[in-house]
């Protein structure tokens, strides 16, 4: 069996051998990818012009909405481009700027994610000292942390992934370069990979449960407020978070602990949707779009462009 080096091109098996389900496949995600690029960018536009939602937790959206653009993008526009050509390739370097920009933005997302939970906590549970707590240079730093944290993942998980040769067919059972089903490739088992997996999930376990604790606290502080309206709204904030959070650490957890069947899996596909594309489809609806403040500075600039225009 031949080696995979640096000139090598893998083949991205993708759902489907059938012309007329990858045609709709590709409109499918063609429309989701639009949904999730209109979404994020009005939250970047609204939270930069509007100076009323200049504070740490429109910040971490704005931060969190720059991930999310750049999460979906490594991943669908490639696949969706594959489905439409009927040319499912990607080259050596292509695999491994995904692997890397995945690995970074997925890192980061987590850590942010958990940066965001101990805003509402702060902002909750001890509203009189939030304005100490989240001043703008920790909101810089707790950002920067998180960016900085899935940069150094990236770059272990990228240099352990294709350190290990590779060898015979080089079809990746997934619509992205994926690292497990890039380890089912490798000439023989790759330990310092899954050191680095491992450390990840160790990574991402504590950041769930920190991020369980924060909600915990909140909950039970918001359980203790007299007003039904204060309560609905913590809720609402708070609850989308926590599953949101769940669903993609969740289908994570699953798609790298679970052995690999040896015939391709449906289930497979299925699940890293919800890791790669669900979160930053969602997320624009769940935390900002939906929220009075968000809605309100919208309206603003609409009527601004409107008197612009007139």
């Amino acid at each position: 069996m031949d080696n995979l080096t640096f000139g090598s091109t893998f083949f991205l098996m993708g759902f489907t051998d059938i012309r007329e389900i990858q045609i709709l496949y590709a409109v499918l995600f063609l429309l989701i990818y639009l949904a999730a690029l209109l979404g994020n960018l009005l939250i970047i536009l609204v939270t930069t012009k509007d100076h009323c939602l200049h504070t740490p937790m429109y910040f971490f959206l704005k931060n969190l909405s720059y991930l999310d653009l750049g999460l979906i993008s490594i991943t669908v526009p490639k696949s969706i481009t594959n489905s439409l050509m009927n040319y499912n390739t990607i080259s050596f370097l292509g695999c491994v700027s995904q692997v890397f920009f995945f690995f970074s933005l997925a890192t980061t997302e987590v850590a942010l994610l958990t940066v965001m939970s101990y805003d509402r906590y702060v902002a909750i549970c001890h509203p009189l000292r939030y304005n100490s707590i989240m001043s703008h240079g920790s909101c810089v730093r707790m950002a920067a942390s998180s960016w900085l944290s899935g940069g150094l993942n990236a770059i272990l998980h990228t240099a352990s992934t294709f350190s290990t040769p590779m060898c015979g067919s080089p079809e990746v059972h997934q619509f992205f370069c994926d690292v497990p089903q890039l380890l089912s490739l490798a000439c023989s088992p790759n330990p310092g990979e899954f050191v680095v997996i491992g450390l990840s999930l160790v990574f991402d376990f504590v950041c769930f449960v920190f991020i369980d604790i924060s909600y915990i606290y909140v909950f039970s502080t918001v359980l203790r407020m007299p007003f039904r309206e204060g309560r609905a709204r913590a809720f609402s904030t708070c609850l989308p978070h926590l599953i949101v959070v769940t669903l993609f650490l969740s289908s994570g957890f699953f798609a790298y602990l679970h052995p690999l069947p040896k015939s391709p899996s449906l289930l497979d596909l299925l699940i890293s949707v919800f890791y790669t594309v669900v979160p930053p489809t969602m997320n624009p609806l769940i935390y900002s779009l939906r929220n009075k403040d968000m809605k309100t500075a919208l309206k603003k600039l609409r009527m601004t462009r409107v008197c612009q225009l007139s």
